[in-house]
Order: structure tokens, then C-alpha cells, then sequence
């Protein structure tokens, strides 16, 4: 998930609550939800303020932008009616006849959250514990390293570890702030960070060549890394709805948060104090307001059950994770992917579902990556319909029937 998916919440004056609701009425940019009424001991400190929600970009795509079933193989663009391998044929296409294993819903093999944590492993970085899982059958088989996106944790690919270990050895790590690993108060949070924490353990702990996997800003996290790794630690990128930046202030080239820039700088300022950042992330961390965030990110909405809620929710209680929310959200949005993606010359599978509400394909990121297999010849980009900004967990069968058979295509160690 995307800063902006907890962040959906922000608190600004009446006055410009009014002019966003009149661009809103007159434009369409705007995603419009129902407003929280402040009351309690806040209600006078926020006199003339109303919580409304932040949206990274409303989701106007439509498919007359782009025809169905669009596929792009190292800057080659496939359609439906192409004839191609099958292994490359549209999520479009195909979704209907993708088999699961052991599910009636296409899921996939998955395990339970419970599962999950009875797995755990710890590992010390610099001073703070991080939390890891390591699945595989066999020891030997190749690495892969998943990364979730904001908010999220391990257990965010409950439904990929199991398939994916199959034919992989699969680790999954929380990122420092997130799930079980530490949550340092007063840590100055950033994307290099992050970047850093994978490097470290990747030469500590896998000691391969790894295919790095991240959902938003993992994803973005794993460029930064990529983009300063030599191939004996990263052996591809896998991008799953990449992130532009750790936070809304991304973005600062479209015109959309160029006029929420002034709010931006205004949510800083209030976030920065203790009993109001409190007060809205209580409310954000509620489980019913978090089920209605997951419900407007996914777009197979069945999927948005009380683990998924229970997975975003845990970990975000108590004072440190507050400090690591408002780190997050008011910190420097880090290195742009526009910036790091033609570094980089490993292969790269870009996967984007085309329902994300966080990160459009006709926003500014969006546009990006859906250009770059025509300028990179190592870029391959498939566009999953019906999906929302977390693929993985949306629809793992569309994300597993795309990425296995491009892993098997990946030179030899």
C-alpha cells in the first residue's frame, strides 16, 4: 500500500475544503468520501478545520486510453489479437481460464496469518530488530525477496509465499516501522533507509543473487537498492504498482498535488503535534474506517477480509508506530524512480493494476512506467484489469501467471 491509502485522511481549513469540493463538481480529480466531524477535547483546538479525505489521485482511467489486454515484452507491444506465446498472452485474456491450486477462488495456495508468524526470524541492523520469514522446500533454489508497501507487513503476501516457494527460496521482510520489526522513536524514516536495510540484508543474510519483489513503496524501495547494487546481490526487479515517492509530496510536476502542496505543508505542521497526529490516526487504525480504505484500493473486493484489516491494524498500535506514521508522512519523499529506472539494467517486470486509485496509469507514475518499455530494453510491462494498487493480495493467480513464467525466463546464475 501507498502512504496515501492511510493518509486518506487529512485535516484542512473550511475554506479550501469548499474550493476542493467546487474542483471536484467541475473537474472529476477528486475521489469524494464522507467527511469525520471532529468533537471531543480537539473540537475547539480545530475550530474552522474539517477532515476530509487526501487522495494521492482519484481514478479517472478508462479503457478507450488504452485497448484491452496491453502487454509491453522488452519495448515490444503485444495486444489480443497478436499472436504471441501464450506465456505472454493479456491478463485480460487469460483471466478466465487462470487454474488456481488448492482454491476455488483463484487465489492460490495461502497461508494463514498464524502460519505466518510462527515462521519468523529476527535479524539485527544497526542496533534495531528486524523481522523476516524464509519458506522454501528445497535450500538450493533460487532467491527471491518480497517487500511489502506502507502499512503493510510480511504477512501481506500470505497468498504468494506458498506458490511462489514452489519453485523459489522465498523471504519476506518487514521493513524498520513496519509489522513486527522495531519501531525506533525519533527515527529519521526515509526511502534510502530502507534501500540500505535491503542491501545489508541481502549481503548478510541470503548471500545470493536475489530477485528483489516490492508492492509501492517496497517497490520503490527496491529500485533505490537495484540502482546502487552490483548483480552479485540484485538479479532482477519485479515492481508491483511502484510508489513515486515515500509520501504525497512525490509528485510535485502534476498539477494536482501542486495545488494540494499549501495542505501538504499545512498536514506537516499539524501532524507535528502529538495530540492531533493521535487523534487521526486513532481514527485511521479504526478497523471499520481500514476496511473501507482496502475496500476503495482492491478491486477484487472479496479479498478485503478481517485478516487483511487484522494485517494493517496490529502493528499499528502504540506511540512508536504513531512516530513512525507521522516520520513517514511528513519526511522527504526520497530519489524519483524517473530518475533511478534508467540506471538500472538488470531485467525488470513491471506489473500495474489498472483499477489503483493511489497510483493511476494516468498519473504521473503511472505514465512513467507504462512508457519505459519503449525507451528500456529491459523493461517488460503487463497491465492487470479489474486490479487494484496491491496485485499481489488483489489477485495473486493474474500476478503469479505473469511473473513465474518470467523468473523461468531470467539468465542462469
Amino acid at each position: 500500500m501507498a502512504v496515501g491509502s492511510i493518509t486518506s485522511l487529512i485535516i484542512i481549513p473550511s475554506s479550501s475544503a469548499r474550493f476542493l469540493n467546487h474542483i471536484n463538481n467541475h473537474h472529476g480529480q477528486f475521489s469524494s468520501s464522507s467527511l469525520l466531524r471532529v468533537q471531543g477535547p480537539l473540537q475547539k483546538q480545530l475550530q474552522g478545520f474539517r477532515v476530509i479525505p487526501l487522495p494521492y489521485y482519484h481514478n479517472h482511467y478508462h479503457h478507450h486510453h488504452q485497448p484491452h489486454g496491453i502487454s509491453y515484452i522488452n519495448g515490444t507491444k503485444f495486444t489480443d489479437t497478436d499472436n504471441t506465446p501464450s506465456v505472454f498472452a493479456s491478463a485480460a485474456s487469460s483471466s478466465s481460464t487462470v487454474s488456481s491450486i488448492g482454491s476455488e477462488t483463484g487465489s492460490g495456495l495461502s497461508l494463514e496469518v498464524r502460519e505466518i508468524k510462527e515462521r519468523y526470524k529476527k535479524w539485527q541492523w544497526r542496533g534495531h530488530t528486524i523481522n523476516y520469514l524464509v519458506h522454501c522446500t528445497d535450500e538450493d533454489r533460487p532467491p527471491l525477496l518480497l517487500v511489502h508497501g506502507f502499512g503493510a507487513s510480511v504477512a501481506h503476501w500470505r497468498r504468494n509465499i506458498l506458490t511462489l516457494s514452489q519453485s523459489y527460496t522465498v523471504y519476506a521482510i518487514d521493513l524498520l516501522g513496519f509489522g513486527a520489526s522495531d519501531k525506533p522513536l525519533g527515527f529519521p524514516y526515509t526511502m534510502e533507509a530502507w534501500a540500505q536495510l535491503i542491501l545489508d540484508f541481502l549481503d548478510e543474510i541470503i548471500q545470493k543473487p536475489t530477485v528483489l519483489i516490492g508492492n509501492s513503496i517496497g517497490s520503490l524501495a527496491c529500485v533505490i537498492a537495484a540502482s546502487e547494487s552490483s548483480h552479485s546481490l540484485v538479479r532482477a526487479l519485479v515492481l508491483l504498482n511502484c510508489a513515486g515517492g515515500m509520501n504525497n509530496k512525490a509528485i510535485v510536476d502534476d498539477w494536482r498535488i501542486k495545488l494540494l502542496l499549501p495542505l501538504l505543508w499545512l498536514i506537516d505542521f499539524l501532524l507535528n503535534q502529538k495530540g492531533i497526529a493521535s487523534f487521526i490516526f486513532e481514527r485511521v487504525t479504526r478497523r471499520e474506517n481500514l476496511k473501507n480504505i482496502l475496500l476503495s484500493v482492491y478491486g477484487n473486493k472479496d479479498f478485503v477480509d478481517d485478516d487483511l484489516v487484522e494485517i494493517i491494524r496490529e502493528p499499528a498500535q502504540g506511540e512508536e508506530a504513531l512516530d513512525a506514521f507521522v516520520s513517514i508522512v511528513t519526511g522527504p519523499p526520497g530519489p524519483s524512480p524517473v530518475q533511478l529506472m534508467p540506471r538500472i539494467n538488470l531485467p525488470v517486470l513491471v506489473l500495474w493494476g489498472d483499477q489503483d486509485t493511489l497510483t493511476p496509469l494516468d498519473g504521473p507514475v503511472g505514465k512513467y512506467f507504462s512508457s519505459l518499455p519503449a525507451q528500456l530494453p529491459n523493461i517488460s510491462l503487463f497491465i492487470l484489469e479489474g486490479v487494484g494498487h496491491c496485485p499481489h493480495d488483489d489477485r495473486p493467480d493474474l500476478v503469479h501467471e505473469k511473473l513465474l513464467p518470467w523468473l523461468d525466463l531470467l539468465p542462469a546464475l
